[in-house]
């Protein structure tokens, strides 16, 4: 008889799992501080897996541990290793995985024995070519259940406590408390939105692994509003995830208020396999929660707020219309100047020019990643200028695209309306110039 696990994902979509691990702070110690590092609105974290540093996606929308890009990580050894079959989102598709038992974490004084985890075969699920670094799993209920944890979006630090008590003067004189739920083993909150000024009470999950600010699903209450664009909103197991962006005129968050966000709503195809919890309309993700620091505290249900200084910052998005993504590696060849050092030499001065002639510079080769052009946005600023699908990325504004991370080419996409961007492309064998201007289409 098979096993089937399913298994839901979109950069990014709660998994529906069970979960029986917990995270204990070593020795004796009240508090555990991770560093981070934060892309794209996503929080990466290193854990040591039986041994064996991995970077992971900390994610408050999924229940259990998922390991992918088996290939980064094959001197990792897993316990107790049984074959199972993943259903993957939007997709009836199986999938070849793995389900193992008492692997050990452990991330800066913080470890978890006896963690259950789930390893997908499928080397095409790579979420590393989406971020620019790489990624080698998702970790998520896990991680929050057992602890207090504090995320400082601005310092980039995730600090663990183990008794409230230790920060709990911090918590009423400077946050904001608000009640949530723990349902499923997730964090829901309750908020209230304005759409086409109808002002609507929403039930959101708390997703700190979505890079978006608000998804909305779509009811007989809730529609789309008119002004709109298609669009391209994460990768799922069985390929990608699409829906609509539009603007709508406030969300709030009990005293705080966010004034024309930028809402993505998921076609209905997307989520037709996610199960929902009672009255949920949505997901708030990172795009609202880096905003703030937060502390969410599950075994009280309780999360508190405080603004940053990213709170009044305008919502964006890729006016562009092209989704990017790293695809393998180039050699690349730069020069290097080599300074001299002027010594005391019996040698003439002809015999040293002669020696030094083309000798003040060499030559090395690294490996540089890959741009490719993986999705364009339907009447897009860049579809209109005759940029395509699988076109390979040799400079933008005249640089090299090696000189720039995943992450800055998203935030020059990202930039002020009519701004102008060059591309130069590499499509069969030739190279092509494309110009155009970004356009605000909400």
């Amino acid at each position: 008889m098979k096993k089937y696990i399913v298994l839901f994902f979109v950069v990014l979509l709660p998994f529906c799992l069970n979960a029986q691990d917990n995270f204990i702070i070593e020795n004796n110690k009240k508090k555990a501080v991770i560093p981070f590092k934060l892309l794209n609105n996503l929080i990466f974290i290193p854990i040591k897996v039986n041994g064996i540093e991995l970077n992971f996606l900390l994610d408050s929308g999924v229940e259990e541990t998922i390991l992918f890009s088996m290939d980064e990580m094959q001197e990792v050894k897993f316990n107790n290793v049984e074959k199972i079959k993943l259903r993957g989102l939007g997709s009836e598709k199986e999938i070849e995985g793995l389900k193992s038992t008492k692997n050990t974490f452990e991330t800066y004084g913080l470890k978890s024995n006896n963690h259950m985890l789930y390893v997908i075969l499928d080397q095409s699920f790579n979420l590393s070519s989406h971020i620019g670094i790489p990624v080698n799993g998702i970790i998520g209920y896990k991680f929050f259940k057992n602890n207090i944890v504090e995320i400082n979006y601005e310092k980039r630090k995730i600090t663990v406590y183990e008794d409230k008590q230790e920060i709990q003067k911090k918590l009423d004189k400077k946050f904001k408390l608000i009640p949530i739920t723990i349902e499923r083993s997730k964090p829901y909150i309750s908020t209230t939105a304005v759409v086409d000024s109808i002002e609507i009470q929403a039930k959101l999950l708390i997703d700190i692994g979505n890079s978006d600010a608000f998804w909305i699903f779509e009811n007989s209450k809730i529609k789309l509003p008119k002004k709109n664009f298609p669009d391209f909103l994460g990768k799922g197991f069985s390929g990608d995830i699409e829906g609509h962006r539009a603007r709508i005129h406030m969300f709030s968050i009990d005293e705080f208020d966010f004034k024309k966000p930028i809402v993505a709503f998921p076609d209905s195809l997307s989520i037709i396999n996610v199960k929902m919890v009672k009255d949920r309309i949505g997901s708030v993700g990172g795009e609202v929660l880096k905003r703030f620091n937060i502390v969410l505290d599950y075994r009280d249900q309780k999360l508190y707020l405080k603004k940053n200084n990213k709170f009044s910052d305008p919502f964006t998005y890729n006016k562009s219309g092209i989704t990017i993504q790293h695809n393998g590696l180039q050699w690349v060849q730069e020069t290097v100047h080599l300074e001299t050092v002027q010594v005391v030499s019996t040698v003439s001065e002809n015999e040293m020019n002669q020696n030094n002639n083309g000798g003040n510079f060499r030559y090395k080769f690294l490996l540089k990643p890959v741009y490719e052009i993986v999705n364009i946005r339907k009447h897009s600023a860049a579809e209109k200028c005759g940029l395509q699908k699988g076109d390979i990325i040799i400079s933008i504004n005249n640089e090299r695209p090696y000189k720039y991370s995943l992450q800055q080419i998203n935030q020059l996409l990202k930039s002020e309306e009519d701004r102008w961007i060059t591309i130069d492309v590499e499509r069969n064998s030739l190279i092509l110039k494309f110009r155009f201007r970004l356009e605000d289409e909400l």
